[in-house]
């Protein structure tokens, strides 16, 4: 049997083996986790790395004994701000939304005061890193609307980790394909380590 139709014929039927069920009751989130924070957290509302569940991440290296994963609700439920930056894509000024990603990470229980490193990776493997103190200073926004829409995955979400470049110091006179190295979209987890 195709070890995809099992694992679904198993969540359908209830009859998931015990060692993979298990996570599903440490999860606070009624919805699929679309970010998950790992690392140096406060705070916990996973287990660890499923690398049977959690194919995507194990293929990209990632590996966490405990983590934060916020659904959009969570997501949505953060205070947002908006920014509007000329995106390298069509040269055009869009509005995004999102929460800031300190915020998401103080939600995380990051904690604050000392030097951390984040790594921020995209569902194409596309990893930036970036400190938390000039992800603070850029005022980096993990936006979740564009123009007032959702941003859907297999586009530029559900999740990004960008800046308003247009405006941002180190970033706003350079070249506009140059501003958004550091953004990537399609984010779906940071890691989060000492600096």
């Amino acid at each position: 049997m195709n070890k995809r139709d099992f694992l679904a014929a198993g969540a359908l039927a209830g009859t998931m083996p015990p060692a993979l069920s298990a996570r599903a009751t440490d999860k606070v989130a009624s919805g699929p986790a679309l970010l998950t924070v790992s690392g140096n957290v406060g705070r916990s509302n996973r287990g660890p790395l499923d690398p049977v569940l959690d194919q995507m991440m194990a293929k990209h290296g990632i590996v966490f004994d405990k983590a934060f994963a916020f659904d959009i609700a969570a997501l949505r439920h953060l205070p947002s701000v908006t920014i509007r930056p000329t995106l390298e894509y069509d040269a055009r000024v869009h509005v995004l939304t999102g929460p800031l990603l300190d915020t998401v990470l103080a939600a995380a229980g990051v904690p604050t005061g000392r030097p951390v490193q984040l790594g921020l990776r995209a569902i194409d493997g596309y990893t930036v890193s970036v400190s938390q103190q000039d992800a603070r200073s850029y005022r980096m926004v993990v936006a979740t609307h564009i123009d007032g829409q959702p941003m859907a995955l297999g586009g530029l979400g559900p999740q990004w980790a960008v800046l308003d470049a247009d405006r941002v110091a180190p970033f706003r006179d350079k070249p506009l394909k140059e501003r958004f190295a550091l953004c990537p979209w399609g984010l779906y987890h940071v890691a989060v380590g000492s600096g």
